[in-house]
């Protein structure tokens, strides 16, 4: 079998990743050894039948390091000139960190197909793509992959993220790995190749709490990981945000550090915190009209001064509503702070707050409960949304980025960017595969609001 890339060393790293390695942020020229693993520049994938220019992988090619790709555990799948998954499964390939465009070809002779595909940690790319017998159709979406070191750039120190352990080094690994992960699902996932391919893109930035960031399991899902889906291939979505989290830990741990040693001129950097830093005021520690204000503002000079675009947020309400069944708000003084920092710094504003109340009211109290994530018979979780309700948010997002005249909303999927919350997608019709992870485990932040 040839392998058929091109490309600089890598470490290899186990699913399970050590902390230690994954802290460190792999000076991976500095460390590897012969015979080693490499990464990648561009991978080139067949499955079962050998094509030019192509590495043809097998259904019992369990990833490996030293050669770089592979299935994750738990795989089912048959390979006979295409690739059928019988259950959702998950294929990797070493690569370094950056943007990729990753081609599939979907589809086959002699049946019909239906695939669902997510990136790295669930991120959702493509949304039941259907091929009839003996058709085939060709997809392609930009996908970011990232470690945790952090390069020296102007104004930025060389370092690393200061993640969460073990909650980011095990569970939500796979967003810092160094290494391209898909999840192929749907009904009946039918790929006959995959393309990864290193790519000059545009990137969005994700900064926020849990309500942003990559949740690891079901029924938990954030509109960051839903928002890669209403864009085209040629912009990426690099989701930095972490569940707990405020924009005193954003600067604190480092991350927006990170974007900054990541950011191209251009880029756009989404920022959306307040569940978080509503403690703040209980403690003692800050509120929204002062800290709260100047961190944002922090966050918005430092974005600017390295030619990227930041868009402020106001943050979505939790589910809550009065006796007259209208939909609560507990949020309110965050909200007006992230607009008037806007408008003080002349930026960009997405007042998700708003849009979130006439998306509640529109679903009702009942059905509201449809769009939060219950990860256990009777036990609604009131913050944190399930993949229903985070990709009706991931809509409000798009759409709030087109009002707002930022650049990115170029690259918004035609029939998106123009979503109505008073008139979300019946939940009945909602019919996103759910990932093979599932957890119990509330993401961290905002326990006073169950």
């Amino acid at each position: 079998m040839k392998l058929h890339r091109q490309g600089t060393p890598s470490l290899p790293v186990a699913r399970r990743v050590s902390s230690a390695l994954l802290l460190a942020g792999f000076s991976t020229l500095a460390i590897l050894g012969p015979g080693q693993a490499h990464s990648a520049e561009a991978w080139h994938f067949s499955f079962g039948a050998a094509r030019d220019g192509y590495t043809t992988v097998d259904a019992g090619m369990a990833y490996d390091a030293k050669r770089g790709f592979g299935f994750e555990p738990g795989a089912e799948v048959r390979t006979a000139g295409y690739l059928v998954a019988t259950k959702p499964s998950y294929f990797t390939a070493d690569v370094p960190e950056g943007n990729y465009n990753v081609t599939v070809k979907l589809g086959a002779d002699g049946t019909a197909s239906n695939t669902t595909i997510k990136s790295e940690l669930r991120r959702l790319m493509l949304e039941n793509v259907s091929t009839a017998s003996g058709a085939t159709e060709t997809r392609t979406f930009t996908v970011n992959v990232r470690t945790p070191r952090i390069k020296a750039v102007a104004g930025v120190a060389a370092g690393v993220v200061d993640l969460k352990v073990p909650r980011e080094t095990v569970s939500e690994a796979r967003a810092w790995d160094q290494r391209l992960t898909l999840e192929i699902n749907g009904s009946n996932p039918v790929i006959q190749s995959i393309d990864i391919v290193p790519v000059t893109a545009p990137t969005i930035f994700l900064l926020g709490d849990s309500t942003v960031s990559d949740q690891p399991g079901e029924p938990f899902n954030s509109w960051g990981q839903m928002l890669p889906r209403f864009f085209k291939p040629g912009i990426a979505v690099a989701n930095l945000a972490q569940s707990g989290e405020t924009y005193r830990d954003s600067l604190s741990r480092r991350r927006l550090d990170k974007v900054l040693s990541m950011m191209r001129p251009g880029d756009t950097v989404l920022m959306q915190f307040g569940h978080n830093d509503q403690k703040q005021i209980k403690d003692n520690k800050g509120g929204p009209f002062t800290t709260y204000k100047d961190e944002i503002r922090q966050h918005v000079e430092a974005i600017r001064k390295h030619g990227g675009i930041p868009v402020i947020m106001s943050s979505m309400e939790r589910r809550r509503f009065d006796d007259a069944g209208k939909p609560q708000e507990t949020l309110t003084d965050y909200a007006t702070a992230a607009r008037q920092s806007a408008k003080e710094l002349g930026t960009a504003f997405i007042d998700l707050h708003a849009m979130s109340l006439p998306l509640y009211a529109a679903l009702g109290v009942e059905g509201s409960k449809l769009a939060f994530a219950e990860p256990q018979p009777g036990k609604l979780d009131n913050t944190h949304h399930n993949p229903y309700g985070s990709y009706e948010l991931a809509q409000a997002v798009a759409t709030g980025l087109r009002q707002a005249g930022v650049p990115a909303a170029q690259w918004i999927a035609d029939g998106y960017g123009n979503f109505d919350p008073s008139h979300p997608d019946p939940v009945a019709k909602f019919a996103v595969p759910v990932s093979p992870t599932f957890t119990n485990e509330r993401p961290l932040g905002d326990e006073g609001n169950r």
